[in-house]
C-alpha cells in the first residue's frame, strides 16, 4: 500500500509540473509555437489515426506520457486534451524532395519514434496501422534546412580573450532568443552555434535544434568544433594574429613534453626506480602514458583538435589569409577536419582552396564587387559559381544584415540556381553539405530511412519565394504550425491594419477634389471652398506618403533584422 501511494504521489508531482509549465508557455510565450507541438489537429491539414485500434493505442500511451515527456514540447492548456505526440506519423500525398536521390512526385514518409523508417511513392509504402496520417497533398516536403554557423543564439558573439579553446558555447546559449523562433518559422531545424569571427581561437561549438527550454534539450551534437581566425581580430594586425596562433600551438607542444616527462617520472616512482634516461628520452617514453584526464583545461581541447575529435572552422576574410590558414592546419595536423569560412574577397584564392580540397562556407553576401583601378570599371563576381567551378563542396549561410531576402536560406539557394548552379547542388548547400561539415551527415540533411525526422512542409517549391513554411517536424514531433503561429498572426494583423488605414486615407483624399458631375452653379459658388479642400487633401496625401506607411515599414524591417 505504501509503495502504491508513493508511486501515485510521484505521478501527481509530474502532472503538477506539466500544468505549471503549460501555464508558463501560455502567458510568457517565449516560443509561441510550442503550444502546437503536441497538437494532433491543424487548420488546413488532415490528421487522423488510421484505425479504432490505433486510437486505443494512442489513448493508452497518453496515460503514461506525462511523466517523461520532453519539457520543450509542453502544451498549452487549451490543447491539453489532445494528448501526447504520436509515436508513429505518416506524411502522405506530398511532393518529396529527399536531396539524395530523385524527387518523388506523390510520396509518403513514415516516421517511427523520431526517425524515418520508410520513404517512397505512396502506392509503394505501407503505413503502420497505428500511425497518425497527415495529408500533405499539394505541399512539398523537404529536409529541415541547416544554418552552418551562427552566434545569434549566444548572449555575446565573441569573448574578450583572444585564445579561449577551454570555453564551451553551452554556457552562453540563450534558448529564449527570438532568433530560434525565427529559425523554426523559416524552416531551419538545425543550427551550428559557434562564436563569431572576432577571435584568434574561440570556444567549442554545438549543433542545436531551435526548440527547447535548456541547451541540453536543444542539443543535437555537443563539442562540435572550434573557430579560429586567420583574419586579424579587432585591435590586432596580421602579424600579431598569426604570431598568436603559432605561439599557442608552440606552447601546447612544450606543455605536452613537460607532461610526458612528468608521467614517465611518476611511473618510475611507482616502481621505486630512479630516472635512468635523459629528458628527451623520458619525454618520448612518457607520451604513451598520458591519459585524457591528465590534460588541463587550457590545453585539452587543442589536443583533441589535433587528434581529430572535432573540426576546425577557420575564418579567412581575405584572399591573403587562405594560404596561412591551410599551412597552419597542415602543420598542426587537423587539415583533414578543417572547414574554411570565406570572406567575400577570399574566393580569389580558389586555386589554393582547390589544392587543399576542403569544404568551404560561403559569405552571406554572395556577390563580390570590385572596381578596376586602371579602367574604373565595376566588376561583379558571383562567389558560389567560382567555388562550384573549382569542384569544392560548399554550404550557404543566411545574411541577416542584407537589404533583401538574404536572411532566408532557401532564397540564398534560389540565387545560386538563378546564376546557373544546378538545382541539386543548391539544395545540398542548405541541407546535406552543412550536415556533413558538422559531422552529423549520417543523422541530418536528407530524407532517408534511419535518419532523424527533421522535416519541413512548404506550401510550394522551396525556390519559389511565394512559398512559405507550413509545418515543421523535429524528431518526428510537430514543432511548428503556421496556422497557430501567434506572433506571426499578430504581425500580419498589424500589417493588414496599416494597409487598411493607408487605403482609407487614399480614398478620403480622392474624394475631396471637385466633382465634375455636380451642378455647375454649385461648383462656381463653392469654388473657394473646393480649392481649399483640394489643398488640404494634397497636404494629407503628402503626409501619408512621407510619414505614414513608408516609415512604419522601414521600422519593422529594422526590427526584424536584430
Amino acid at each position: 500500500m505504501l509503495t502504491t501511494l508513493m508511486s501515485l504521489g510521484r505521478r501527481l508531482i509530474e502532472i503538477r509540473r506539466f500544468v505549471v509549465l503549460s501555464m508558463f508557455f501560455r502567458h510568457v510565450r517565449v516560443l509561441p509555437l510550442l503550444g502546437a507541438a503536441l497538437s494532433d489537429g491543424s487548420r488546413g491539414m488532415r490528421f487522423r489515426v488510421r484505425s479504432t485500434v490505433g486510437s486505443m493505442v494512442a489513448a493508452v500511451m497518453a496515460v503514461g506520457f506525462v511523466s517523461f515527456m520532453p519539457t520543450g514540447f509542453a502544451q498549452q492548456p487549451e490543447s491539453a486534451a489532445s494528448g501526447p505526440p504520436p509515436a508513429k506519423v505518416a506524411l502522405t500525398g506530398g511532393r518529396i524532395i529527399p536531396v539524395v536521390g530523385p524527387e518523388i512526385a506523390t510520396g509518403t514518409i513514415v516516421v517511427e519514434h523520431g526517425r524515418i523508417t520508410a520513404v517512397g511513392p505512396t502506392d509503394e509504402v505501407k503505413i503502420p496501422y497505428d500511425a497518425m496520417e497527415v495529408d500533405v497533398s499539394g505541399k512539398v516536403v523537404m529536409p529541415g534546412m541547416i544554418d552552418p554557423q551562427s552566434w545569434r543564439g549566444l548572449d555575446v558573439s565573441n569573448e574578450n580573450l583572444p585564445v579561449a579553446p577551454f570555453l564551451d558555447v553551452y554556457d552562453a546559449i540563450d534558448p529564449s532568443r527570438l532568433y530560434f523562433e525565427d529559425a523554426l518559422r523559416d524552416g531551419v531545424l538545425a543550427i551550428h552555434v559557434i562564436q563569431a569571427d572576432n577571435c584568434v581561437i574561440g570556444g567549442l561549438s554545438r549543433v542545436v535544434k531551435p526548440i527547447g527550454l535548456t541547451p541540453d534539450e536543444m542539443t543535437i551534437a555537443a563539442q562540435n568544433g572550434i573557430k579560429m581566425s586567420i583574419t586579424p581580430k579587432r585591435g590586432f594586425d596580421r602579424m600579431r594574429q598569426l604570431t598568436t596562433l603559432r605561439e599557442t600551438f608552440a606552447e601546447l607542444d612544450w606543455y605536452l613534453e613537460q607532461l610526458a616527462e612528468q608521467k614517465y617520472e611518476e611511473s618510475l616512482e611507482e616502481k621505486e626506480k630512479k630516472i635512468d634516461v635523459g629528458p628527451a628520452e623520458a619525454r618520448e617514453r612518457g607520451k604513451d602514458l598520458i591519459k585524457d584526464e591528465d590534460y588541463d583545461d587550457k590545453h585539452a581541447n587543442l589536443m583533441r583538435l589535433r587528434r581529430g575529435d572535432f573540426g576546425a572552422w577557420i575564418f579567412c576574410g581575405a584572399a591573403m589569409d587562405v594560404q596561412p590558414g591551410i599551412t597552419l592546419a597542415t602543420d598542426e595536423g587537423f587539415l583533414d577536419n578543417a572547414v574554411f569560412i570565406l570572406g567575400a574577397e577570399a574566393h580569389k584564392a580558389v586555386t589554393q582552396l582547390k589544392a587543399a580540397g576542403r569544404p568551404v562556407l560561403l559569405p552571406g553576401n554572395l556577390y563580390y564587387r570590385e572596381r578596376d583601378q586602371l579602367t574604373g570599371e565595376l566588376k561583379e563576381v558571383f562567389i558560389p559559381s567560382e567555388i562550384h567551378d573549382a569542384g569544392l563542396m560548399f554550404a550557404l549561410q543566411p545574411n541577416p544584415g542584407g537589404s533583401l531576402a538574404e536572411a532566408y536560406l532557401n532564397y540564398q539557394a534560389a540565387m545560386c540556381v538563378r546564376n546557373g548552379i544546378p538545382r541539386q547542388t543548391a539544395l545540398e548547400a542548405i541541407t546535406i553539405n552543412p550536415a556533413t561539415m558538422m559531422g552529423v551527415g549520417d543523422e541530418l540533411g536528407s530524407i532517408e530511412p534511419g535518419k532523424i525526422a527533421n522535416l519541413v512542409v512548404m506550401s510550394g517549391d522551396p525556390f519559389d519565394f511565394e512559398s512559405w513554411v507550413e509545418l515543421c517536424y523535429i524528431d518526428g514531433i510537430l514543432a511548428y504550425d503556421r496556422a497557430r503561429d501567434y506572433r506571426l498572426e499578430k504581425q500580419l494583423e498589424l500589417e493588414a491594419t496599416r494597409a487598411e488605414q493607408a487605403k482609407a486615407e487614399e480614398d478620403a483624399t480622392k474624394g475631396k477634389p471637385d466633382d465634375d458631375d455636380g451642378d455647375d452653379s454649385a461648383e462656381e459658388g463653392d469654388e473657394a471652398t473646393s480649392e481649399g479642400a483640394s489643398a488640404e487633401g494634397s497636404s494629407e496625401e503628402g503626409d501619408g506618403d512621407g510619414d505614414g506607411d513608408g516609415s512604419g515599414e522601414s521600422g519593422d524591417t529594422g526590427g526584424g533584422d536584430q
